[in-house]
């Protein structure tokens, strides 16, 4: 994949129906996805792949667990500068957020109408299910895994300002 197909690949994901709910901040969450794709070769030909993506429990990281992490494989001059970084950091926190992509998980099948069509279709099968927890995502055939991350990457952004709060609450930050 050249890096083309990769900026193709993220300028052109749509998320048509976005989760419901967040990524929980205490629990793990499982969402599922429909991500729609037109066959660069054939005319009204689809893609439609569903699987699973699940979001594990976002992790405090603090600048102490951060700064050991750095200094796995280094010297003395590296402890140093990270005894600068602990001196700089001591307020900072990182959420860390972990997911498991299944392909076991993954379907897959070939439609043969319009890309709008399929979309619409799967929009009315999401609704009736009443499937609060599933997203569909319009993305591109060949880098349709790209189309995926940047799917989870947005999540993981909308859902970090809530996880933040609820950590603070709770007096964890």
């Amino acid at each position: 994949m050249t890096r083309d197909d990769f900026d193709y690949a993220l300028e052109n994901t749509r998320v048509i129906l976005a989760p419901e709910h967040q990524i929980a901040t205490f629990g793990s969450t499982s969402f599922n996805f429909y991500l729609i794709s037109e066959l660069m070769d054939r005319v009204n030909q689809v893609r439609i792949r569903n699987g699973k993506i699940q979001a594990e429990r976002p992790q405090i990281v603090t600048p102490e667990h951060y700064c050991r992490l750095l200094l796995e494989g280094f010297g003395d001059k590296a402890e140093r500068y990270v005894d600068q970084l602990r001196e700089h950091a001591r307020n900072i926190a990182v959420l860390r957020y972990g997911f498991q992509f299944r392909k076991t998980d993954l379907n897959e099948q070939t439609l043969s109408d319009s890309i709008d069509t399929v979309i619409n279709r799967t929009r009315r099968q999401v609704e009736n299910k009443n499937e609060p927890l599933s997203a569909i995502i319009q993305g591109v055939d060949d880098a349709w895994e790209v189309c995926l991350l940047k799917f989870t990457i947005d999540l993981v952004e909308r859902s970090s300002g809530g996880n933040l709060g609820d950590f603070r609450k709770r007096g964890l930050l």
